[in-house]
C-alpha cells in the first residue's frame, strides 16, 4: 500500500479506532468486534508492550482489516510496526528521521502537525496526509479551517479530543478525510471485556461518518 492509496482507503472508511491494547488477548476479539461492526480499521498505538504482538494478532486473524501503528516516535519502533505487519505508521508529531525511514521501508506515514511548519515540512516530503493532533486542545475546528484554507491539497486526520458530538462537524470539512476516535474502543472497555460496548460505539461512529457529508 503506497500513501495515496492509504489516503483513498481511509476517505472511504472515515474513521480511525485509536486503541491502546492492556493485553494481546484483546486484540482477536477487538478485530472481530469492529469488523462486525462496519469499521474494518484500527490504529494501534505503542502505548503497551502489546502493541506490536497485537498487530501481528490482528493481520493474522483478520486479514481484511486495515491494521496501523500508532504512537511511533523512532526508527526502532518503525522496525517493529513494520516486521509486525502494521500497513501504515502514525505518529504524533513531525520527526523527519521517522518519516524517512518510513519511506525507505515502503510504510506510509502520517506525521502529526498542528501548524502550517508542520505541513510544509510533510508537503516537502510529498506526504499527502497528515493526522492534526492534538486537535481540540491545539485550537480544534477554527484552527483546522484556518491551516487548511492555503493548502488545499493536504488532507487531515484529526485527532485527540474528538467525541461522538464533535465527529460530524470534523467530517463536514473537505479536507479532513478521516478521523481519529479514541472513545471507541478504550482500554478500560478492553480490559472489562466490553465489546458488546466497543460494537455499540464503532456502529454509532460508522453511522455518524455516514450521515456527514463533506
Amino acid at each position: 500500500m503506497n500513501p495515496r492509496e492509504l489516503l483513498e482507503e481511509l476517505r472511504r472508511i472515515r474513521l480511525v479506532p485509536v486503541v491502546t491494547l492492556p493485553h494481546v488477548r484483546h486484540a482477536g476479539p477487538l478485530g472481530e468486534t469492529l469488523h462486525e461492526a462496519g469499521l474494518p480499521v484500527a490504529e494501534i498505538t505503542f502505548r503497551t508492550r502489546a502493541a506490536e504482538q497485537g498487530i501481528a494478532t490482528l493481520r493474522a486473524r483478520h486479514p481484511g482489516l486495515l491494521v496501523g501503528a500508532g504512537t511511533v516516535l523512532d526508527r526502532a519502533t518503525v522496525d517493529r510496526a513494520a516486521d509486525a505487519g502494521a500497513q501504515f505508521v502514525v505518529a504524533p508529531g513531525f520527526n523527519p528521521d521517522v518519516v524517512d525511514y518510513c519511506r525507505e521501508r515502503e510504510i506510509p506515514v502520517v506525521p502529526g502537525v498542528n501548524s502550517p511548519t508542520g505541513i510544509e515540512a510533510a508537503l516537502a516530503k510529498g506526504l499527502p496526509l497528515v493526522k492534526y493532533f492534538p486537535a481540540e486542545a491545539s485550537g480544534g475546528l477554527r484552527l483546522l479551517d484556518a491551516m487548511a484554507a492555503p493548502y488545499g491539497e493536504v488532507a487531515f486526520m484529526p485527532t485527540g479530543g474528538l467525541t461522538p458530538h464533535n465527529l460530524p462537524d470534523y467530517l463536514s470539512r473537505p479536507q479532513v478525510a478521516a478521523c481519529g476516535g479514541t472513545w471507541i474502543a478504550t482500554a478500560g472497555l478492553l480490559t472489562e471485556g466490553a465489546y458488546e460496548a466497543i460494537g455499540r460505539n464503532a456502529r454509532r461512529a460508522v453511522e455518524i461518518a455516514a450521515a456527514a457529508t463533506p
